[in-house]
């Protein structure tokens, strides 16, 4: 049987902390709280105390909002009408007037058939009262009824008692409110009406049999009626909306469905109670334990949210082989949630009356202090998440990060590590690491081959002619050279030579394979040079001791007459080559070259 009802509780949580909470309202007696939503008296500055005036203490307890409306409730529950006569403003005749007892007694049908009081945390505990309510120094709210359809708030008046002191009396305006047809039948509450008479004859901390046993069974209703219609959503949906059964907005849909029931119940809760006309004092002792529920709700639903989030981010991170990222998932997830369960201990103190401003204050020195010292440890797991959100580099890529050039070999949760050249570890933390000029290799999805050739002094216009067109053609013509843009152009007549420069982009699957191909380049461009009768110049000057043969006048003479026909021809490929001839010369070079030992039928590639 144990094992049984331990596998519902754990299926239905909701039901389970209603029940506790039920029997919490049974047996636990109610205590004092002061919830601390506003600084009460007690905890306030001692120099501001030092400043206030000492008045007697009221024999009521009046001299707050709270404590008056805690006063009232607790003489309606004792059946004490004369008392809670006393708490109600109407004049100055009237706590000796039996209409005082009238009017208290109506009050009391008011509230527990259509009225409803705020949860004693949400009321002020201060002799002042609440200061940031737009209703004035002398006046406060404290809850809310309706008659025939039209709502008006409950509000409490301070007056000067006399000893000087403030006293908080329900203000007569809000008396006003009642009707007198109201007293009688009208009172009569939907519960007393169906119930025994039996059981309202027995009473239980002020409050009829029938009543508790009425919220017992409206605990059961509601949760149910809650539940059914979360599940029939939840059936519904997927037909309706056809993207709640991907991943992550199924997650989400989860992750929203158990914190919207049990507020969805809770709504119903109190809705029911007041309806059915459950005692105000009953109902009052309900209102911490409501107000819990709301907050257990709200950090359930963030609770979920978190675990949901975390895990469509550690399944992405898992299927791109990211570790780094899944240990930085983890962490987050394990922060938040400790962040959570702090958060709801706190309001869950403070909903109780606990004085949790002194926690909170220890908390925040404790935090500073301890952020003062893992200061770095901070930095670093900020620069992890920087890197992970925005990759610049991963594990395997080779990259040049500041002055380190090397191959990426671990991301961690507080540095990274670097493969150098010289087959050393850099291991550099991601603090730094993130704020580093980042270059990567591996990422470039072509190689830019960029030389400058420096033509001796002696070269001739028809020469440089000759070597812009036969060095443009090697690039159109080479299988591995990108004729988009390719180009060479005679940029300069320097101090020491005439230079050409070579613009273009060589396809090549890694660096090793771009080194061959930027060697085989060379390699046919210095054939073209020496073909065209000059040479590279020298980058210093040169004193020569043997006799200068000079330069090949044959060579330069076929070179000119070859000009001379294009010219004539009109087809010299200056300054741009034709599309149809560039598309002639396409990949005619033979690569690798005749004689390779790695020459295929293929051409190569």
């Amino acid at each position: 049987m144990i094992p049984y009802l331990k596998k519902y509780f754990i299926k239905y949580p909701y039901f389970l902390l209603l029940v506790v909470g039920s029997f919490y309202l049974l047996f636990w007696s109610p205590v004092q709280v002061y919830a601390q939503l506003l600084p009460s008296p007690d905890t306030t500055d001692k120099k501001s105390q030092a400043n206030e005036p000492a008045w007697p203490s009221d024999s009521l307890g009046r001299r707050t909002p709270r404590g008056t409306v805690r006063g009232f409730i607790q003489a309606i529950a004792q059946k004490n009408y004369v008392r809670a006569a006393y708490y109600i403003r109407i004049d100055s005749t009237v706590q000796n007037n039996q209409n005082g007892v009238v009017l208290a007694r109506a009050l009391e049908g008011l509230l527990n058939k259509n009225g409803n009081i705020y949860p004693y945390s949400w009321i002020s505990d201060d002799p002042g009262g609440m200061n940031d309510d737009n209703l004035g120094p002398t006046l406060d709210r404290v809850g809310e009824a309706t008659i025939n359809n039209e709502s008006f708030d409950l509000v409490l008046e301070s007056i000067q008692g006399p000893d000087g002191g403030p006293i908080w009396l329900f203000s007569s305006e809000t008396i006003q409110r009642i009707p007198p047809d109201i007293v009688g039948e009208n009172l009569v509450p939907l519960v007393n009406k169906v119930s025994p008479e039996v059981l309202e004859e027995y009473n239980w901390m002020g409050v009829p049999i029938a009543h508790w046993l009425a919220v017992l069974l409206l605990v059961v209703v509601v949760y149910l009626l809650a539940w059914g219609i979360i599940k029939l959503i939840l059936f519904l949906l997927p037909s309706i909306w056809h993207k709640s059964r991907q991943e992550p907005i199924a997650g989400i849909i989860r992750a929203f469905s158990l914190p919207i029931q049990i507020c969805l119940a809770l709504w119903f809760f109190i809705l029911g109670s007041q309806q059915v006309g459950i005692s105000i004092v009953l109902r009052q002792r309900f209102s911490t334990l409501t107000l819990i529920v709301g907050l257990i709700a709200l950090l359930l639903l963030l609770w979920q949210l978190i675990e949901t989030i975390a895990n469509t981010f550690q399944q992405r991170m898992v299927l791109r082989g990211h570790q780094a990222g899944v240990s930085a998932v983890l962490f987050l997830r394990r922060a938040a949630k400790i962040a959570i369960v702090l958060l709801g201990i706190i309001l869950i103190l403070d909903s109780f009356g606990f004085d949790v401003t002194t926690g909170l204050a220890a908390l925040g020195i404790g935090g500073i202090a301890l952020a003062l010292g893992v200061q770095k440890t901070v930095e670093n797991l900020v620069g992890s998440v920087a890197l992970i959100a925005d990759q610049p580099v991963r594990v395997g890529d080779f990259c040049k990060a500041g002055d380190i050039i090397g191959t990426i070999e671990q991301i961690g949760m507080r540095s990274t590590r670097i493969r150098t050249l010289n087959r050393t570890i850099v291991t550099i933390p991601n603090s730094e690491f993130s704020t580093l000029k980042i270059e990567n290799y591996a990422h470039r999805d072509r190689f830019w081959f960029h030389p400058i050739f420096s033509l001796r002094f002696e070269t001739t216009p028809e020469q440089i002619r000759f070597l812009l067109v036969e060095l443009r053609s090697i690039l159109y013509a080479h299988p591995h050279v990108d004729p988009n843009p390719a180009r060479i152009r005679f940029i300069e007549i320097g101090a020491d030579a005439l230079k050409l420069e070579v613009f273009a982009y060589i396809n090549a699957k890694d660096y090793d394979q771009f080194l061959e191909v930027q060697e085989d380049l060379f390699l046919r461009m210095m054939d073209v040079v020496e073909a065209s009768g000059t040479g590279f110049a020298y980058p210093s000057q040169t004193l020569y001791i043997a006799r200068d043969k000079g330069l090949s006048e044959e060579k330069a003479a076929e070179a000119e007459e070859r000009v001379r026909k294009w010219r004539e021809k009109g087809d010299l490929p200056i300054p741009n080559f034709s599309t149809e001839r560039i598309e002639s010369l396409r990949n005619s070079i033979p690569y690798p070259p005749e004689g390779s030992s790695i020459r295929t039928d293929n051409n190569g590639i």
